[in-house]
C-alpha cells in the first residue's frame, strides 16, 4: 500500500515508518508541520527543522509547512488539506502515525483519513510501553531527548542518547513520579539521530540547553549528515 507518514522526527513517528515498511507498505512521502509554538496539543515542536536532514537520510520526499495557529481544529484542517494534496500527488492509499496511547490524537487522524478515504495505519497502537522502548533500542534506533517537562526528568536528560541502562533508570523514575515512560503525554520529546532507515547518521555540531528549573529543551543549532559513517 502507498502511504504517507505524519513525521515529527521523534522516535515514535520514525519507528512507525520502520514497522510499516516491514509490513510491506511503501512510504511515498513524509508530512511535517511546524506548529506555531510548543503549546500545540497535536504537533511536535522541538528541532522540527532537523526532519529535513532525516528525510534526506531516508531518501523519502518531505512536505514541510508551518502552522499559523495552535488551535487544534486549525491544525487538523491544515493536515487534511496537505494530506488531500499528497494523496493526489503520490497516489496514496493510507497514512501511518506513531500514536501509542492517545485516543485524542488517534480519533482525529481516524476522522481525517475517513474523510479522505484513506486507511489509518498505527503499528505502535497500545504496545506495552517498556517492551516497546526496549524493542526500539534493540532495533538500533539511536535517539536523544530534546525536551523534558515532567517531575523526575531534570536538565541532565537534555541531549542524552538513551541506552538500555538509561531505560532502566527511566522505568524507576516513571514509577516514582507517575509519568509515561514512552513520553506520549508530552513528558519529553525525542529526536532520532540514527536508525536502520538512515543512509547516514545525523551529526550534531552545535547545540545549547535551556532550563528554567522545571522544564527545558535541547536546541540543535547546527547539524549535518555524517557521510564518513556507513
Amino acid at each position: 500500500m502507498n502511504i504517507a507518514s505524519l513525521f515529527s522526527g521523534g522516535k515514535d513517528s520514525t519507528y512507525s515508518i520502520y514497522k510499516a515498511k516491514q509490513e510491506g507498505h511503501q512510504i511515498r512521502c513524509l508530512i511535517t508541520i511546524l506548529p506555531l509554538s510548543e503549546e500545540s496539543m497535536l504537533l511536535h515542536f522541538p528541532n522540527i527543522e532537523l526532519t529535513k536532514l532525516q528525510s534526506k537520510s531516508m531518501g523519502i520526499p518531505q512536505i514541510y509547512i508551518e502552522s499559523r495557529s495552535n488551535e487544534t481544529e486549525t491544525e487538523v484542517n491544515l493536515i487534511e488539506k496537505i494530506l488531500a494534496k499528497a494523496k493526489s500527488e503520490y497516489d496514496l492509499e493510507g497514512l501511518v502515525h506513531g500514536g501509542i496511547l492517545s485516543k485524542f490524537q488517534k480519533n482525529i487522524f481516524d476522522r481525517v483519513c475517513s474523510k479522505l478515504n484513506l486507511k489509518l495505519i498505527s503499528p505502535l497502537w497500545q504496545k506495552e510501553q517498556i517492551e516497546y522502548m526496549k524493542n526500539l533500542i534493540e532495533s538500533n534506533f539511536n535517539f536523544i531527548i530534546t525536551s523534558v517537562s515532567a517531575d523526575g526528568l531534570d536538565e541532565k536528560w537534555l541531549g542524552k542518547e538513551i541506552t538500555i541502562q538509561d531505560l532502566e533508570k527511566l522505568d524507576q523514575l516513571s514509577k516514582k513520579y507517575g509519568f509515561n515512560i514512552n513520553f506520549e503525554g508530552g513528558e519529553a520529546e525525542t529526536m532520532v539521530i540514527d536508525c536502520p532507515l538512515f543512509s547516514h547518521p545525523i551529526m550534531i555540531l552545535k547545540s545549547r540547553k535551556i532550563w528554567d528549573g522545571i522544564r527545558g529543551r535541547f536546541e540543535i543549532l547546527d547539524a549535518e549528515l555524517d557521510y564518513r559513517a556507513r
